[in-house]
């Protein structure tokens, strides 16, 4: 039986990263929504690996920055140089003017270089000296970040935040996966090269054939009732935005393509709730002194809210 292009896509990357089928598909739901992506994790357990796969599965451009507190905006988008044998400014383009950019520990740098990207992640442009740059489509950042060290770190800021259509975390292998991963490790097969299976122009077509998904009113009314959830929370000083909404009801969309349907489902909105809307939700300091976290919010609502059939 032949396999669809997105599960082969999925079983591509998939050959390379072990036992993380979930974080493959949210990958896979912000590239098809036009979306971008925060990986937090503990260093060492792949993200950097995954984003590498994705990008080498669809043969598409992707360059990697290494953030420290130094990093300059300039570092990003790049920077006009003066040739004196020209007597011109030439631009030397930086590692944003790629599809996919790897943005490792993206909160060792300065508030000041993090804007930098504000509006590449929105507007697919970058201003450079008053000139006003595109960027390749499609684009997408895949940020990362250590939730366990905090010297000399950088919190993200709310509307940095708010411009990740998801936040995930891989976590830490089964006992299954580890085995295997050693014997691929042992035998030399655990680094082999990961073949493009899917062109840019089928990744562009997909991106089309996402915004032909249908979603009923039912589930729009659901979607609304989640994000407005987060706003009437007491714990919550500042809820779930309307860009939050709308990357809800797109990444529905996506994730309802990748499973084969030209229809949205309730599923469709549950799976995707928390890795899209609990990153964007401020908690009040006396409910974090409480252990009350965003997902746990969104958990609430998943229970209160109810579903339509």
């Amino acid at each position: 039986m032949n396999k669809s292009p997105m599960k082969r896509l999925h079983d591509n990357i998939a050959q390379r990263i072990l036992g993380a089928d979930e974080a493959i598909d949210a990958v896979l739901v912000c590239l098809l929504s036009g979306g971008h992506i925060l990986i937090e994790d503990v260093p060492g357990v792949g993200k950097t690996s995954l984003i590498r796969a994705l990008a080498d599965s669809l043969a598409l451009s992707v360059s990697r920055i290494q953030f420290t507190p130094d990093t300059l905006p300039s570092d990003i988008t790049g920077l006009n140089l003066y040739d004196m044998q020209s007597g011109t400014f030439r631009f030397l383009p930086g590692p944003i003017m790629h599809q996919i950019l790897l943005a490792d520990e993206i909160n060792r740098t300065s508030p000041r270089t993090q804007a930098a990207l504000l509006e590449a992640m929105e507007e697919h442009c970058v201003t450079v000296d008053g000139e006003t740059l595109k960027l390749p489509e499609p684009f997408m950042v895949a940020a990362t970040q250590n939730p366990v060290e905090s010297i000399g770190t950088y919190a993200l800021p709310e509307a940095q935040m708010d411009r990740f259509m998801m936040k995930i975390s891989l976590g830490y292998p089964s006992p299954a996966v580890s085995r295997e991963m050693a014997r691929r490790f042992l035998d030399g097969s655990l680094h082999e090269e990961t073949r493009p299976v899917f062109t840019e122009n089928e990744i562009l077509d997909a991106k089309q054939a996402v915004l032909r998904i249908s979603v009923h009113e039912d589930l729009i009314d659901y979607a609304a009732s989640l994000v407005e959830f987060t706003r009437t929370s007491g714990d919550v000083l500042c809820g779930a935005s309307p860009r939050a909404f709308l990357d809800l009801l797109q990444t529905a969309r996506a994730l309802a393509y990748l499973t084969g349907r030209d229809f949205c489902t309730p599923e469709d909105i549950r799976n995707n709730a928390k890795r899209v809307l609990a990153h964007r939700l401020i908690i009040h300091s006396d409910a974090m002194m409480r252990s009350v976290t965003g997902e746990k919010i969104i958990e609430r609502a998943l229970y209160e809210v109810p579903m339509p059939e």
